[in-house]
């Protein structure tokens, strides 16, 4: 039986492969990195003042690679990190980084949104209640290894 899930795991990983060179073309086309899509993606979502932790936990990116984006972003001017609670620290634009996540960040999103135009609420619930089963059940198969 395992065996006939051959094709479908291959298939999974195409799609998630093919998903991830939209999100690299996105950022391709906008100017910037992929981790810089990313930050400036969440600082739209989440608004002025994400918390740094927020970033790294949510993006799948080495926190490296997040610190030294941030530090681009801030010499650029687009952004600036101020300390929350403890050690805690809050990433917020700069008039200039809003306008800025405007032109990609937010651009982004909206790509998103507008992908969903044509599907029913229900697709959208499946389509969700499926991956966050699949990542469930991939989680554990992972910390059975």
């Amino acid at each position: 039986m395992r065996h006939n899930h051959h094709a479908k795991i291959h298939r999974i990983n195409c799609l998630s492969g093919d998903l991830n060179a939209l999100y690299h073309q996105a950022a391709l086309k906008l100017g910037i990195s992929d981790s810089a899509m990313f930050v400036l993606y969440m600082l739209h979502y989440k608004g002025d003042g994400c918390l740094l932790f927020d970033i790294c936990q949510e993006s799948g990116i080495s926190k490296q690679t997040i610190n030294s984006t941030l530090r681009k972003l801030e010499a650029d001017g687009i952004l600036y990190l101020e300390n929350d609670r403890g050690r805690t620290k809050r990433v917020c634009l700069t008039e200039k980084g809003k306008a800025y996540v405007a032109q990609t960040g937010a651009r982004l999103f909206e790509a998103e949104c507008r992908t969903f135009d044509d599907w029913t609420e229900d697709e959208i619930d499946r389509y969700l209640a499926l991956m966050e089963k699949y990542n469930r059940s991939f989680s554990a198969q992972i910390e059975k290894m």
